[in-house]
């Protein structure tokens, strides 16, 4: 069921796994996103996912989706379980750790060179939020 509470980002702090967004959300959620993304200097993204396969799925559609170079997967485990990717645009480094009892969802924060200011943290969104056909 599509939460129809969701109209921005800050809506999406209340969420532990990322909600169903509906089409026009989805648009609305990565409009404002990329206001923040271009005021970046560099994102670090953090995927939720039931195993390492969706894992690095979901990283792949995220580098083609902004036209990212492709990150080097540094570490990833060899035991099969839900994890958390962590990859970092800045050093093109992914790591993924097994990590049980999270939600599931990509997490987007802006990082900046600037040490005044916070990196502003985005998400959980779905697993195919980024995924090329489904943000038309």
């Amino acid at each position: 069921m599509i939460d129809s509470e969701i109209d921005s980002l800050k809506d999406l702090n209340n969420f532990r796994s990322a909600p169903r967004l509906s089409i026009n959300q989805s648009k609305r959620l990565l409009k404002e996103l990329a206001g923040y993304i271009d005021n970046a200097d560099w994102l670090t993204t953090g995927i939720m996912a039931p195993s390492s396969e969706v894992a690095i799925k979901v990283i792949r559609e995220i580098e083609s989706f902004f036209s990212w170079s492709k990150m080097n997967l540094a570490t990833k485990p060899n035991d099969a379980g839900p994890v958390f990717l962590k990859a970092n645009q800045n050093t093109g480094d992914i790591h993924i750790r097994i990590e049980h009892g999270l939600g599931e969802g990509i997490l987007m924060s802006c990082q900046h060179l600037d040490e005044q200011k916070d990196a502003d943290t985005f998400g959980p969104f779905p697993l195919d939020f980024f995924k090329e056909n489904n943000n038309p």
